[in-house]
């Protein structure tokens, strides 16, 4: 059976369907969410409730919750804001030829 299209849409790839056709549909609208990235917004009484999105995008989700997480994203912001960055070609150079060296010191003991 077909899902019929979304009742509103909040965002690109957001879309709210009240939650007893969610329920019917469940296993269509899991296949969605996990091959298209796809989220929705279950609704009860045109009340959002719940979500649906992939496990992936779940789990980074509840790592950035962590408190040393988001202390270290909050140091790397201010950091970035301070100047005290620089561009990803100089950082990869610099981690080719450390690389590098620790290749020469362990194929020379």
């Amino acid at each position: 059976m077909a899902l019929k299209a979304a009742r509103t849409q909040s965002s690109p790839g957001v879309q709210h369907i009240p939650i007893t056709q969610a329920r019917i549909n469940l296993g269509a609208l899991v296949k969605r969410v996990h091959l298209n990235k796809e989220y929705f917004i279950l609704e009860k009484d045109g009340i959002p409730v719940a979500g649906l999105m992939d496990i992936d995008e779940f789990e980074d989700y509840l790592e950035l919750q962590g408190p040393k997480v988001r202390k270290h994203i909050q140091k790397s912001k201010e950091e970035y804001l301070a100047g005290k960055s620089r561009p990803a070609e100089e950082f990869l150079e610099e981690l080719r030829r450390t690389a590098g060296k620790k290749r020469k010191r362990r194929l020379s003991a």
